[in-house]
């Protein structure tokens, strides 16, 4: 399983999501992108994405004030 990462720490609500968005464009189906935030809200905003879009939210997490955020590509 190859692994990508995106830090969007400090980026507040849209911009985490835009840069996931644009980044898993260029990956390939079943690739998966790491991102980390830490807006709040983006544990609700990960979540609405990857069910509007069809990603696989792996793993949603949050440690230390950083929300860590494993998505899948799907095709």
């Amino acid at each position: 399983m190859t692994e990508h990462y995106l830090d969007t720490k400090g980026m507040k609500c849209p911009l985490p999501v835009l840069k996931a968005r644009k980044a898993l464009k260029g990956l390939s189906s079943g690739e998966v992108l790491r991102v980390e935030a830490t807006d709040p809200g983006s544990q609700q905003d990960f979540r609405s994405f990857c069910d509007t879009t069809g990603h696989e939210l792996l793993v949603a997490g949050e440690d230390g004030g950083v929300f860590t955020f494993y998505i899948k590509k799907q095709s």
